[in-house]
């Protein structure tokens, strides 16, 4: 074998290593650190302020959306709320919630996310917060949002990332579930995938 083979070698070995997690997922993308979250205030669907202490001691699924969103939005939730059982179930000595975050302030209100979340699963958290608050909070989690076309019109479009993202009972984002495209249909997140990974993240969490 010359050195260029065996360097090519050595190249794919360490490649595939990385590529590995000691996790033993199979789907779920994990940041190589976590990240740290923004501090943040935000208000629920119940009125009430939430900061990054609600997001201590328990584990959290969370995605950003808006409640006019045609497609991936109710789509999600609407899976996400037939598998929660499942999902839940995955928990160990800490819960998992599932959180919405709105990045449409001006027409979710907290009446109508109460009314939109409620529909899925009363279990569920939506919350929403200005753009001040909301962008740098949304960029902390490894995602994003922009306003596609000028709030003046009624039916303006927000487009935002279609990710699940999974922070830990530290309340640190440490992956993320990717949407998954098919032929004709939504790309979204694979809540399948999600309930086979969250015990083997949640057992890494706890060894760690």
């Amino acid at each position: 074998m010359n050195k260029s083979s065996a360097s090519m070698t050595s190249h794919k070995a360490v490649s595939s290593l990385s590529e590995a997690h000691p996790s033993g997922t199979d789907f779920m993308q994990w940041y190589p650190i976590a990240r740290k979250i923004v501090d943040f205030t935000l208000t629920n669907h119940h009125n009430h302020a939430m900061t990054n202490a609600d997001l201590t001691g328990q584990w959290t699924l969370a995605f950003v959306g808006y409640t006019y969103c045609p497609d991936i939005c109710p789509t999600t939730l609407a899976a996400l709320n037939q598998a929660y059982p499942k999902i839940i179930a995955t928990a160990d000595q800490q819960p998992i919630k599932v959180w919405f975050l709105s990045v449409d302030p001006k027409r979710d209100t907290i009446e109508r996310l109460a009314e939109y979340v409620g529909f899925f699963n009363p279990e569920f958290i939506g919350a929403t917060a200005e753009h001040k608050q909301l962008y740098p909070l949304v960029r902390s989690m490894g995602m994003m949002y922009s306003m596609s076309q000028s709030t003046d019109d009624p039916n303006y479009l927000v487009d935002h990332s279609g990710s699940v993202v999974v922070i830990n009972p530290l309340g640190q984002v440490i992956g993320r579930f990717k949407p998954q495209h098919a032929p004709g249909q939504i790309a979204m997140s694979d809540t399948a995938q999600i309930i086979a990974d969250m015990p083997k993240v949640i057992a890494y969490g706890r060894a760690e």
